[in-house]
């Protein structure tokens, strides 16, 4: 059967599950909408969450990013999983304790302020529409290359998808596609890895084939080296971010983000006690790691695979006009370009920008193009689309339902209209996904980054806000609202304003004023890492402040005791 064919086929299939699955766990109210009833099986909602945080980033991003930039690139594998770590440990058990639906409903009654909720609010939208901006970068080159589409329609395509099933089921259906593909996507992921694995190394795990040898009896990674170094690259197992402080700080902010990110810290609301978040976290990060494990590998050999089809051996360069078919159908989505500067009608990719011909190679089609330049079966390629599709949707979705509960039930119901509905709150919420996928979508058309750097960004802006004020709400007694909201409010303005001059305002091209040349870097510290430097001030700014302005309340003191104290036997199923 014909690939385009084969690949409607198993893309179809699996959207179909989705949307069958939304119908059937549509929600019916605003419980079931925000935290699926908080009655989700705590390995049902480790698998669910592993989906929520494996987005495209993951699974299309960041073996992208091992690709090009080798080591250099592990502080995303460290980040997030250290992040993960950092999230299951200290905040989600206290705050499923709490037992509300939101991250700034927590923030509100703990820093007993709606002035606090608001700064709450703004600084969650602004990290999710960011990231939102990521997965729809994922799911534009997913859909245009195995739609046969051009990057703009295929996001157009996919943004119209997340819109229906994220806004018909809410948290309940969101919950249980998920939990669908989670298993999509690890299989996409891992089958065709082990098919590469074995074909280079005769090894069919990818985490032992990474350093195992290859049919010479060379070491995998030492051929990559030399096939780099050949060509003028920088050699891939020495290869840094930029430098040492810089790959410390990048790892602090991916670690920090990830424990404030509110999509995945929504999920621990959804199990039902305290018990069942800590089990469900554990069982996500084994859920997790399966594709983490993988990753590296799997960036390591596409890198080999694309490097040695253009360049077989030493000197002989690949003929144009004989160009492979996963070549032509790239060069079709404007993600892959050939420029012939010498006229030679030959490829020559080398680091140097004067000769280099490969005038664009996006890294976030290294995971998708694998599998065809590797020449695996057309259903292992399928199926690599099917899940590349199920990752950024999976994670769009969650991102959604959190932008739109902080809009609904934070900003409507907690703030300006107390007495609404919950019909007229489901309808807000609604209306509200409604807009941020056009938002996102629209952002999604020109973004930052690659879709892990644009993440990076998220993860900087959540990590420079939200991080420090749920640390210090729940282990710290002394921090009053003025500073917490003062320290919100400096730690995102500090990441934001060194974002956007690096970045452009907003993101808009043509609007930054320093571009994104390294020596007007702050200790040369990189834009996607600055999240760790906001969440120093944060923390600064909210102690200072607070030390010179009034203590917290008693009732609120008792609140932060009985979050901590740990759950006895009677109070097994106290929400």
């Amino acid at each position: 059967m014909e690939l385009q064919t084969l690949t409607y086929i198993v893309v179809g299939l699996t959207f179909a599950l989705y949307l069958g699955i939304a119908v059937w766990a549509r929600a019916a109210s605003t419980g079931e909408f925000y935290v699926a009833g908080k009655g989700i099986h705590p390995i049902l909602n480790g698998m669910a969450t592993a989906a929520d945080w494996m987005s495209a980033a993951s699974f299309i991003g960041m073996a992208g990013l091992i690709a090009f930039n080798g080591y250099g690139a592990s502080v995303f594998l460290m980040g997030w999983t250290g992040g993960y770590v950092l999230l299951a440990m200290l905040l989600a058990p206290y705050l499923r304790k709490y037992g509300k639906f939101t991250v700034p409903e927590f923030i509100g009654d703990r820093f007993y302020s709606r002035t606090a909720r608001l700064v709450a609010i703004i600084c969650l939208i602004l990290a999710s529409v960011t990231y939102v901006i990521g997965q729809m970068k994922g799911i534009g080159v997913a859909f245009s290359r195995f739609l046969e589409l051009d990057y703009d329609t295929g996001l157009y395509v996919g943004m119209a998808i997340v819109f229906f099933y994220a806004t018909l089921g809410g948290m309940k259906g969101i919950t249980y596609t998920q939990i669908a593909q989670y298993v999509v996507l690890i299989f996409a992921y891992t089958v065709p890895a082990v098919f590469i694995s074995m074909q280079l190394t005769g090894n069919p795990l990818p985490q032992l084939g990474l350093g195992g040898t290859m049919a010479d009896g060379t070491y995998l990674l030492d051929k990559l080296d030399m096939v780099l170094t050949e060509t003028g690259f920088k050699e891939y197992t020495t290869a840094g971010m930029d430098n040492r402080l810089n790959m410390f700080v990048y790892t602090l902010t991916l670690m920090f983000g990830t424990a404030g990110l509110p999509h995945v810290i929504t999920r621990f609301f959804t199990v039902p006690n305290v018990a069942g978040a800590r089990r469900s976290a554990a069982w996500a990060l084994v859920f997790i790691s399966l594709l983490y494990t993988v990753a590296p590998a799997v960036g390591a050999m596409a890198r080999l695979n694309l490097m040695q089809t253009i360049e077989p051996t030493k000197g002989d360069y690949l003929v144009y006009a004989e160009r492979p078919q996963w070549f032509k159908n790239w060069e079709k989505t404007g993600l892959l370009a050939f420029e012939d500067k010498n006229g030679d009608g030959k490829i020559q990719y080398t680091a140097d920008k004067a000769t280099n011909e490969m005038v664009k190679v996006d890294r976030d089609i290294m995971v998708l193009a694998n599998p065809e330049i590797a020449k695996l079966p057309n259903w292992v390629i399928a199926l690599v689309a099917a899940g590349g599709l199920a990752a950024a949707l999976s994670t769009a979705a969650g991102l959604l339902l959190a932008i739109a509960s902080s809009i609904s039930h934070d900003l409507l119901k907690g703030i300006l209209t107390p007495n609404i509905s919950e019909k007229s709150e489901l309808l807000a919420s609604r209306i509200a996904m409604a807009f941020a996928v056009l938002g996102a979508g629209y952002l999604g058309l020109h973004p930052p980054d690659f879709a892990a750097g644009t993440v990076a960004i998220a993860f900087g802006l959540a990590a420079s806000s939200l991080f420090p004020a749920l640390m210090m709400g729940i282990f710290s007694k002394r921090v009053n609202r003025t500073g917490a909201i003062l320290g919100m409010l400096t730690g995102i303005i500090v990441t934001m304003l060194y974002v956007f001059q690096h970045k452009g305002i907003m993101f808009i091209p043509g609007t930054s004023f320093m571009g994104g040349m390294s020596q007007n870097w702050f200790f040369g510290i990189s834009p996607n890492a600055f999240g760790a430097v906001g969440a120093l001030a944060n923390f600064a700014v909210a102690h200072i402040v607070s030390r010179m302005t009034a203590e917290v309340p008693k009732d609120v003191q008792e609140l932060i005791e009985h979050i901590r104290v740990p759950q006895g036997a009677g109070a097994a199923h106290d929400d």
